[in-house]
């Protein structure tokens, strides 16, 4: 499933050429995914401009002066800029096309994504409730042990919870939790404030970095100008369960905590 960083790095390909660009027509070939694409959207969209890309969490924004388009690329969707017209495959249900020549084409397999509409001054449901992103200063370790205290669960699927911070997946909650020397099944509510600052850094590194490399490629993602990404070159447990520590040799664990595979190391994570 695209991450925070797979849904950065799709913004940041798309977003030059599409903003400032006058949108002409929306083609939907396939108007079935998790919620079905409004009737009405090819209207709505159809002869204004592009104001801005944004991101929040997993989710994408383009803002127009009528409302937004709200996309969501589920767990195998993904967004490129093609020529108009361009011939299309059996998974690529939207088409939205601008002036220039160009065309932003929405291609999901399992159609589990969305692209739904907000009205100017509206706020969309998926987006309420969301907590702070993780890499803005409103997110810290400050936040982290707050929020923790008298929590018995796991710590990883607490990082993991978008009321708490947004965008922080399995792969990247993984990472995390390595680099900051903690075991993904220790309470929540057990971990001290200087831990949480660690992790809270930890965080914000893997995330950033992650975007630099373009996100992880695992199974379907590729960025919005069509290449993978490469961080999954630089995995340090996620998927390498029975390997060896990169840092200290021992094998790698594997469990699962909320339904999610979960690799770590027993003798570098305490």
């Amino acid at each position: 499933m695209p991450e925070l960083p797979e849904v950065e790095t799709t913004r940041r390909g798309v977003a030059p050429h599409i903003v400032g660009r006058r949108i002409r027509r929306m083609v939907v070939r396939e108007p079935r995914l998790r919620w079905p694409v409004p009737a009405d959207l090819p209207g709505l969209l159809a002869g204004s401009t592009v104001e801005a890309a944004e991101r929040r969490a997993k989710y994408l924004l383009f803002h127009t002066a009528r409302g937004s388009l709200l996309v969501h690329l589920g767990m195998s969707g993904s967004l490129r800029v093609v020529e108009a017209g361009s011939p299309t495959g059996k998974h690529d249900h939207i088409d939205i096309e601008l002036e220039g020549g160009v065309a932003l084409r929405y291609n999901d397999p399992r159609r589990f994504g969305c692209c739904l509409w907000v009205a100017p001054g509206e706020s969309h449901p998926l987006l309420a409730g969301l907590g702070p992103e993780p890499l803005s200063e409103a997110f810290s370790g400050e936040h982290l042990f707050a929020l923790s205290r008298k929590r018995k669960g796991p710590v990883k699927p607490f990082v993991m919870d978008q009321k708490i911070v947004v965008g922080v997946g399995n792969i990247y909650a993984a990472e995390a939790l390595f680099a900051a020397g903690i075991r993904p099944d220790r309470a929540a509510g057990r971990i001290s404030l200087p831990r949480y600052q660690r992790l809270a850094e930890e965080i914000k590194q893997v995330l950033t970095y992650a975007i630099g490399q373009g996100g992880t490629t695992l199974r379907d993602f590729v960025g919005g100008d069509g290449k993978p990404g490469y961080f999954a070159q630089q995995l340090a447990v996620y998927g390498r369960e029975g390997q060896p520590c990169n840092r200290c040799g021992k094998t790698l664990k594997n469990s699962r905590l909320g339904q999610r595979a979960t690799v770590y190391c027993v003798t570098c994570q305490r």
